[in-house]
């Protein structure tokens, strides 16, 4: 933890570029070891349980999607408020900030569970689950449920961490988080039998074990925001930054869900339980990519946010542009290895040939648009560090639903399975021409000198 109120002032003077590598790279370390860890589970199910526990875990996507909705609504908001409050030098409310995420995750946590856990049969039936994948989508989403409010206090906790100048202690929280996991995993999988349920148990008990460190974190009374008497009453000015601030990233979930759900009985309508276990490989792989740009973004957060909030724009904008340029860098390495490598990257999920041939077909066009969509990733991540939540929100609905799902409803008529997966590469494209015209609009207010705070 910051053990001063002089840390988090040097994200006002410190030279750009050595700030976001600061910040950058521990975060791309703890959301690269996360995605490994999700591939590496997907590799433990697949070979230790069956492809029809990889199409299993597919269908669970949506469910998981909903509750990280309501997860990053609190955790993405606050911390973002936070990072623009420090930048403003107003420590009162930063720490009135940790109380009201520890509340509103706990509200979220626990009411997501009660009403998601009494209904989860007919919910995985309406995500897509055959008679051949109900068992394993339930056995692992009941235990993910029942634990679900320790992973909304996790991932709140951990961006505040961030936020508050401690990024490496975010990182090694989630780096503890996927360790532990990946001795527990094949333990309870291979050692104990448990199936896929075993994956589900480490993924919690992992989580649970980190908290209590995280907690420990923020009773330190020489850290810059802790525990303590008075922050927990919920302030409306806080909870409706922090939702207004969230909003974006929540609704990008919920969409998510929403697409999986189609995309998923896409599937199975044109290709059966396999091609939706071919999704789940597709979908691990460009998640990997992804989470290093999410990273990137978590690291460029609190230097946009802070900089903005003190009225610093050429700062804003010059991390912006290093951002930029990483991010695209990062999306071409990734779109180089799996249209090179197909084969071998979808070969180490699974055995099943025929599952392997379906999955090649997906990582080619989904991967075919990456090199500019790392643009589009930073430009929404953008809008939300500086407080521009309406922006990011446009960006993330047309991208999935107004562009998305009409092509996936229409074209897989056409194109079969491939047209599913020629539908995620279109939409991409779309949104981001989109992207460059709202940043290059956005862009003017900076040069004109005319933007304000929230």
């Amino acid at each position: 933890m910051v053990q001063n109120e002089t840390a988090p002032l040097s994200l006002g003077t410190e030279k750009v570029g050595k700030l976001l590598m600061q910040y950058a790279i521990p975060a791309i370390i703890a959301m690269t070891a996360s995605s490994l860890y999700n591939i590496t589970d997907s590799i433990f199910i697949g070979h230790g349980v069956g492809p029809l526990a990889l199409s299993g875990l597919a269908i669970t996507f949506p469910i998981m999607n909903l509750a990280a909705a309501f997860g990053s609504l609190v955790g993405v908001g606050a911390s973002t408020l936070l990072s623009i409050r420090m930048g403003q030098k107003d420590y009162e409310t930063a720490n009135h900030i940790l109380g009201n995420v520890l509340v509103l995750n706990l509200v979220m946590g626990i009411g997501f569970t009660l009403i998601a856990l009494p209904f989860l049969n007919p919910i995985l039936h309406f995500f897509g689950a055959s008679e051949e994948t109900l068992e394993y989508s339930r056995e692992f989403m009941v235990i993910i449920l029942c634990g679900n409010v320790v992973t909304h206090m996790y991932f709140g906790l951990n961006a505040l961490l961030r936020s508050s100048g401690s990024p490496q202690k975010s990182m090694m929280a989630t780096i503890f988080t996927v360790l532990i996991n990946l001795v527990l995993n094949p333990l309870f999988i291979f050692g104990f039998h448990w199936g896929i349920r075993g994956s589900a148990f480490a993924t919690i008990i992992s989580q649970i074990l980190v908290l209590c460190w995280q907690i420990h974190l923020f009773s330190n009374k020489n850290s810059f925001i802790r525990w303590k008497k008075g922050i927990y009453r919920l302030k409306k000015k806080i909870v409706t930054d922090s939702l207004s601030i969230g909003m974006a990233p929540f609704l990008m979930n919920a969409a998510s869900c929403l697409i999986i759900i189609i995309i998923n009985r896409q599937l199975i309508q044109h290709g059966g339980d396999l091609a939706v276990g071919a999704y789940g490989i597709v979908n691990r792989v460009a998640f990997l990519f992804v989470m290093i740009v999410i990273g990137l973004n978590q690291g460029m957060q609190p230097i946009a946010g802070y900089n903005y909030g003190a009225k610093l724009y050429d700062r804003v904008l010059a991390v912006l542009k290093k951002s930029i340029f990483f991010a695209t860098l990062i999306m071409v390495v990734g779109f180089a290895v799996v249209e090179l490598f197909p084969h071998a990257v979808a070969a180490v999920f699974t055995t099943e040939n025929q599952l392997v041939d379906i999955a090649v077909q997906g990582l080619r066009w989904v991967f075919a648009i990456y090199p500019l969509v790392g643009f589009q990733m930073v430009s929404s991540a953008f809008f939300q560090s500086i407080g521009k939540p309406n922006k990011s929100i446009i960006l993330a609905m047309t991208r999935q639903v107004l562009f998305l799902i009409p092509i996936l409803l229409i074209l897989p008529n056409y194109w079969g399975i491939k047209g599913v997966w020629a539908s995620m590469a279109i939409s991409d494209s779309i949104s981001v021409l989109l992207a460059g015209i709202l940043l290059a609009t956005e862009l003017k207010h900076f040069k004109l000198g005319d933007e304000k705070t929230i």
